[in-house]
């Protein structure tokens, strides 16, 4: 059938050089990952300048312990605690925004286009830190007058007794984010790896039974493979096949396996999330910037650092292949 003669139709009044109006949602669509489950899973602490100590103790290792009855005193000096430390990292975005942005009607839901844009930039800032935590291998850095401060990241706290290499020939580094460690050939993942490092934390730590493993995709598809993962089966209530495992009941811990999409994909982190956290020298803030032209200009700023209370209540396995 055709069109009436003489219509008039939405053809002839196009949304942008006619006089119909346009249909904008008022939903604006964000689909990027804000996941930081590592750093949120820690605990939040306080620094108070941009060098953040903290101490470290051990008990002597057990002996044999008998006395005949009204023996003289011997005692014996404790080992000398041990001093951590690390550097508060500045973490800064900007946004500006013209004066004509902020004023117009806009679309998605969006009043303010400022505040809109101080809240994706704090969301990224947060994925930044998380990479800077379990994402790199970096050692702390001092900083000076034309050189950032770096805050070491999580890996270059532990030792050999508590980080290992999945081709077990690796390096690992002396402590306290003095260097990296080497990895040594990328070699899978496998449970024969998690349990021994479960047992070996075990051995190191007296610290809590419940803990998370934080693991890139390649090791989270891995670990769903596992013997405690083996049997699959179907609900009788919405028939769901269950082929991925959560939590991993070992000998000797609980782990809550939990993925992470800006970790090292090359490394797995067992983690006691009693014993880490984020000591905040400055909370993340915004604040307004001297106005240059028609524009208006806010900085955000979060100077933080990583605090790994005690190494040995973790583990890390570097060097697995992705």
């Amino acid at each position: 059938m055709a069109q009436a003669v003489g219509a008039h139709s939405s053809y002839d009044e196009p949304i942008a050089t006619g006089g119909n109006r346009e249909d904008l949602s008022d939903v604006l669509w964000d689909v990027s990952p804000t996941e930081t489950p590592g750093i949120t899973a820690g605990k939040k602490l306080t620094a108070e300048a941009t060098s953040h100590d903290w101490l470290t103790d051990e008990l002597e290792d057990p002996a044999d312990n008998a006395h005949i009855e009204g023996d003289d005193a011997t005692p014996v000096a404790p080992a000398s605690r041990s001093r951590l430390s690390n550097y508060t990292q500045i973490f800064k975005k900007h946004a500006v925004v013209t004066g004509t942005q902020e004023k117009v009607l806009k679309g998605g839901g969006i009043k303010s286009e400022m505040a809109y844009q101080v809240a994706r930039r704090m969301k990224s800032m947060k994925r930044d830190c998380e990479r800077a935590v379990f994402g790199v291998s970096n050692a702390k850095v001092a900083g000076d007058d034309s050189t950032a401060r770096e805050m070491g990241s999580f890996p270059t706290y532990m030792t050999d007794a508590s980080w290992e290499s999945a081709d077990g020939a690796g390096t690992p580094p002396t402590g306290n984010s003095a260097d990296t460690g080497t990895p040594g050939v990328a070699t899978a993942f496998d449970e024969a790896m998690l349990q021994g490092a479960l047992g070996t934390l075990w051995e190191n730590s007296g610290g809590n039974e419940n803990i998370i493993a934080l693991v890139g995709k390649a090791n989270r598809a891995i670990i769903s493979g596992f013997t405690a993962s083996s049997t699959r089966y179907v609900t009788t209530d919405d028939r769901k096949l269950v082929a991925s495992i959560d939590v991993y009941d070992g000998d000797f811990h609980t782990v809550t396996v939990t993925p992470d999409r800006y970790s090292a994909a090359d490394h797995v982190f067992l983690l006691d999330t009693e014993y880490y956290g984020l000591a905040d020298l400055r909370p993340a803030s915004s604040k307004d910037l001297a106005i240059l032209g028609d524009s208006l200009r806010k900085e955000i700023v979060w100077e933080t650092t990583l605090e790994v209370c005690n190494p040995d209540a973790h583990y890390v396995i570097a060097g697995t292949t992705t």
